[in-house]
């Protein structure tokens, strides 16, 4: 905290001004990077933890001492400054992906249906059968901690349409084929790992090292950037998280938290109205949570209007412009700085040298100062990357330890629906069993009569054979009988006559 968190020469960011936001901008190679390392370890000097990604891997010289830079070591001697003093920073590395940090985790339910929505590229009818599902887990206890148990009740809801359809509307089956489908290209990307438990702590952004310095929280992105909308959600969920968890401070003398946007644009490009609304309402808010927020970009138009005026501290890099929209946008950057006699802006814009930059921050009223033309002071940490070994052993002295290396996986909705679906086709299977018990029984009373019956008409036709075949001998014995005292008797009537 001895030094201040000074970017060029006569050009410090006051520390009780450091709570606003601010914006470094500029074409590819001019120095953007090299100044967000020199602004990064300044806060951290001030004990003011910062969380950036690291886009292209080189942020993570900030763990080792710098120095040895020719180029450097030139251009503090042309400013009459002594020859820099190399110095590592407190840097604890955050993954996605689990692979090159800590992993980061953010539960399903603490995301929400909107940034998902965005995620997973839903259409307004889609996004809306989404926000319904998180409706019925809220309503019905289910609790979505990973991708599991998104799919899980996405499914519910797809089979229990016809039943939900009265008290959350109607949903088609189209949407929910749709949100699968995205779900499952979701997995295939290996994203899911970023959906689970356990969650970050936002006390563990909050550090501060032996030395009272900021701990810089690195969030590893090589591999992120390669999913710009993935890597866009990540860092709006922690900007929500930051400002739906802490407390609010007021006016404080510095930040309690730094949080830098780098390649701002993706934040914004395809964000629907309702998201942009949000996150503007939320930048406005969250200064009076002890939250700066800075935003890296190329050119400072990719940043929405209503923001780009809200950010007070301004780092513009060379920034070229050929083309009749360039030029427009040039005139916009210009117009965005207090002038300063003397100095032509438009011009000096297209012709700064690479680490250079015109600065304008905030003065102790808060109100943008006259903009300068400088050097930016090298960083005191080393520009370029770590070696994996290096890395690695950072990794392993980390105090978080294995804190979030493992992950959880508590009972939830994917456990919840799977038991009633078992329970409910254990019933389906008792009434099926009774039913075909009963079905069994029911035959085998007919079988048992129609057995009878058929005993019955057996008996019968036995007693009527026994009766005919009987009928038949007395029918024959008498018929003798008759014949011969007929015969006699005709005889005898005969011979009775003749007698």
């Amino acid at each position: 905290m001895t030094e201040p968190l000074l970017v060029a020469p006569d050009c410090p960011i006051l520390p009780g001004m450091a709570c606003r936001h601010g914006l470094i901008a500029g074409a590819t190679g001019t120095g953007k990077t090299v100044t967000l390392q020199r602004i990064v370890e300044g806060f951290s000097r001030l004990g003011v933890p910062v969380l950036l990604a690291d886009i292209k891997g080189d942020l993570g010289g900030l763990a080792a001492a710098g120095g040895g830079r020719p180029g450097f070591e030139e251009r503090l001697a042309a400013l009459g400054l002594p020859p820099l003093v190399p110095e590592a920073f407190p840097v604890e590395f955050w993954d996605v992906f689990g692979a090159g940090g800590q992993p980061l985790r953010v539960t399903v339910s603490d995301l929400g249906p909107l940034l998902l929505a965005r995620l997973l590229e839903l259409n307004d009818t889609q996004a809306g059968v989404l926000s319904l599902a998180f409706k019925v887990a809220d309503d019905q206890g289910l609790l979505l901690l990973d991708l599991k148990d998104l799919r899980a009740l996405i499914r519910h809801v797809g089979e229990n349409a016809r039943h939900l359809q009265l008290e959350y509307g109607s949903v088609a089956a189209a949407s929910v084929g749709a949100i699968q489908r995205a779900l499952l290209r979701f997995e295939e990307q290996g994203a899911e790992r970023f959906l689970g438990e356990p969650g970050l702590d936002l006390a563990d952004l909050l550090r501060r090292d032996g030395q009272g310095r900021g701990v810089v929280n690195l969030l590893v992105a090589e591999r992120l950037i390669q999913a710009p909308k993935l890597y866009a959600m990540v860092l709006l969920w922690l900007l929500s998280e930051l400002h739906e968890r802490l407390p609010e401070r007021g006016e404080l003398a510095q930040p309690e938290l730094v949080l830098v946007f780098d390649e701002a644009h993706l934040l914004f490009d395809g964000a629907p109205p309702a998201l942009l609304e949000r996150i503007e309402q939320v930048v406005r808010l969250i200064r009076s949570k002890g939250v700066s927020l800075w935003f890296c970009t190329q050119n400072p138009m990719d940043i929405p209007p209503k923001l780009l005026g809200q950010l007070g501290h301004r780092v513009q890099h060379a920034l070229r412009a050929y083309t009749p929209a360039e030029r427009k946008q040039l005139k916009a950057v210009v117009e965005g700085f207090r002038p300063t006699p003397g100095l032509d802006v438009a011009a000096a814009v297209g012709e700064l040298a690479v680490g250079e930059a015109l600065i304008s921050f905030l003065d102790g009223q808060g109100v943008p100062q006259p903009v300068r033309r400088a050097l930016v002071l090298p960083p005191a940490s080393r520009v370029g990357t770590l070696t994996e070994g290096e890395r690695q052993v950072l990794l392993q002295a980390s105090p978080l330890g294995t804190r979030y290396r493992e992950a959880q996986d508590r009972e939830s909705a994917y456990e919840l629906l799977q038991r009633r679906a078992e329970e409910s086709a254990a019933e389906i299977a008792e009434r099926e069993a009774g039913r075909r018990a009963a079905s069994a029984a029911e035959k085998q009373a007919a079988r048992q009569q129609n057995e009878a019956l058929r005993e019955a008409a057996r008996e019968k036709r036995e007693r009527d054979r026994l009766l005919l075949s009987v009928a038949g001998e007395v029918g024959q014995a008498l018929g003798g009988r008759s014949g011969r005292s007929l015969a006699r008797g005709v005889l005898g009537g005969l011979l009775g006559r003749s007698r």
